[in-house]
């Protein structure tokens, strides 16, 4: 088994890479219907192996060079089989020190807490890790469930984007949700 970077309660946090890409395929293809109505339409290559060894080859990429962290997710009774992903992505650093937040979870699980889990979770470990400021995350607002998550996790609203992204083929409004790092010292002072 891949070692694990963190955890939390009920999940553990593995580095995305190439060697992980049998369970990213098994989880995309097993949630390909339910993630549809909130993803980008994907070419089919995504949903083979040899297409998530390529992604997670980039994905690590993006790691080492520090521009992007994601995160395979698992149960501890279930190591080989992924139930989530999360990521901060587009991290920028200087004046701004924030990154964009993406969260996945197993349709299987919904509704069970996991979401907020996990996104209080990696939250976590971008404050404590990476150091950031802010991590934001942009969810449309007909995604209740997510939009519950993302608020029991702290963040909170800050504002509406028009046509932000292109979701299942049509552009999307999406709400701003932004968490700050309570914890970072005012060096102002």
């Amino acid at each position: 088994m891949t070692r694990y970077v963190f955890r939390s309660r009920r999940l553990y946090y593995l580095a995305a890479g190439p060697g992980l890409a049998e369970g990213a395929v098994a989880f995309y293809r097993r949630n390909r219907e339910a993630f549809g109505p909130f993803d980008p339409i994907q070419p089919e290559d995504f949903f083979t192996a040899d297409g998530q060894r390529e992604r997670l080859a980039w994905d690590l990429a993006q790691a080492e060079a520090g521009r992007s962290f994601r995160f395979l997710l698992v149960q501890p009774g279930h190591p080989g089989k992924v139930v989530g992903l999360a990521g901060l992505n587009e991290i920028v650093r200087g004046a701004f020190q924030s990154c964009f937040l993406s969260y996945k979870i197993d349709h299987t699980l919904w509704g069970r807490g996991y979401g907020t889990e996990a996104i209080e979770a990696v939250t976590a470990w971008a404050f404590r890790t990476l150091k950031l400021h802010r991590v934001e995350a942009n969810i449309m607002p007909r995604n209740l469930a997510s939009r519950r998550a993302a608020a029991k996790a702290g963040f909170i609203e800050e504002g509406l984007a028009k046509d932000y992204l292109k979701i299942n083929g049509r552009w999307e409004d999406h709400l701003h949700m932004v968490r700050r790092n309570e914890e970072e010292p005012d060096e102002s002072r």
